[in-house]
C-alpha cells in the first residue's frame, strides 16, 4: 500500500520523488516492498533484489532524518513503537520533531500502527500520546480482532488516489468491514480504554517488581505492549521454551527481551497468574 502511494504522491507533488525514509530494525510487513522498507537485518539477503528507495536511519535520531532528506524524498515512515525488534518506543520529542520536520520539507509522515493501533497503548492510536497527527496511517491485526482486516488511512489533504489506482482481491469485503465496525464500536466505549490502562498499570508494576527482584534491566513500552529487558542475561529463548513447558505462552523478539501483548480484555487475575509463573521461571533460570 505504501509503495502505491509513493509513486502517485511523489510524482504529483514532489517532482517524481519516490523514496521513503524508514528506520533501522523496523518491521513493516512481508511483501517484497514492505520487506525492503523494513530494517530487519535477518532479511538483508532474502529475496534479492529488494525494492529500492527505502533509506534507513536510526530510531530517535532526528539529525539522521534531516541528513537523509533529499529531493527524492516523499515521506518518512516508522512504527511509534518498534514491536518486532523488542518494543523500542519512538520518544515523544522525536515524533513531535518529525512532524515539524516533515511539514517544513513538504513531505509526508507515515505511521505504521499495525501493532500499536486500536487501543493497544491505552489510546485508540499511539500517536495520540504526543498530540501530533500523521498524514498516512496503516492499521491491521487489532482492527479485525483476529479476522483478516487491514486499512490505510490518509488525511483528505494528501489523498491522491484516482479510481483504479489501488485495488486488491479482498478490497471492499463487506463482512470484514462489518467486523471492523463492531470492533471499533467496542474499543470506543470509554470504559474499555479505562480497562486497558488499568491492566497496563498492573502489568507494568508487576514486571518492574520482577525486574528488581531478579536484577534485570527494567520495563519499556506503552499500554499493553510492553517488554521486560533481560539485560545481560540474554536468555529470552530459553525462558520462552521453559515457559511453554509450564503452560505459559511468552514471546522473545530479541535475546534480551520478553514481549507482552495480552488480549486487551485481559483480567488482572490473569496478569497476576502470569507474573507468578514468570517469577518462578526467572528464579530457576
Amino acid at each position: 500500500m505504501q509503495s502505491s502511494w509513493r509513486g502517485n504522491g511523489g510524482a504529483l507533488h514532489r517532482n517524481g520523488a519516490y523514496e521513503i525514509i524508514t528506520t533501522d530494525h523496523s518491521f513493516h510487513g512481508r511483501t517484497l516492498a514492505t520487506m525492503s522498507a523494513s530494517g530487519k537485518s535477518a532479511w538483508d539477503a532474502l529475496f534479492e533484489p529488494k525494492v529500492s528507495g527505502f533509506p534507513k536511519v536510526p530510531l530517535n535520531d532526528l539529525e539522521a532524518v534531516k541528513a537523509a532528506i533529499t529531493d527524492k524524498t516523499a515521506a518518512v515512515m516508522l512504527e511509534p513503537i518498534q514491536g518486532e525488534s523488542g518494543v523500542w518506543p519512538a520518544v515523544d520529542e522525536y515524533l513531535i520533531g518529525l512532524r515539524e520536520l516533515t511539514t517544513r520539507h513538504g513531505i509526508l509522515l507515515n505511521l505504521d500502527e499495525i501493532q500499536t493501533g486500536m487501543a493497544r497503548t491505552g489510546k485508540m492510536f499511539c500517536f495520540e500520546h504526543t498530540g501530533i497527527q500523521p498524514d498516512i496511517m496503516t492499521l491491521g491485526k487489532g482492527i479485525g480482532a483476529g479476522t483478516p482486516l487491514a486499512a490505510l488511512l490518509a488525511t483528505e489533504e494528501v489523498s491522491c488516489f484516482e479510481p483504479g489506482d489501488q485495488g486488491g482481491t479482498y478490497g471492499g469485503n463487506a463482512l470484514m468491514a462489518a467486523v471492523g465496525l463492531a470492533v471499533l464500536g467496542k474499543l470506543s466505549a470509554p470504559e474499555f480504554l479505562d480497562q486497558v490502562n488499568a491492566a497496563s498499570r498492573h502489568l507494568w508494576q508487576g514486571l518492574e517488581a520482577l525486574s528488581e527482584t531478579h536484577g534485570l534491566a527494567g520495563v519499556r513500552g506503552k499500554g499493553l505492549l510492553l517488554a521486560l529487558n533481560l539485560g545481560e542475561h540474554n536468555d529470552g529463548a530459553s525462558i520462552v521454551e521453559k515457559a511453554l513447558e509450564s503452560g505459559l505462552l511468552l514471546n522473545a523478539p530479541a535475546p534480551d527481551a520478553l514481549r507482552f501483548m495480552p488480549a486487551l480484555n485481559v483480567h488482572q487475575t490473569e496478569i497476576a497468574e502470569m507474573l507468578a509463573m514468570l517469577d518462578e521461571l526467572l528464579a530457576k533460570n
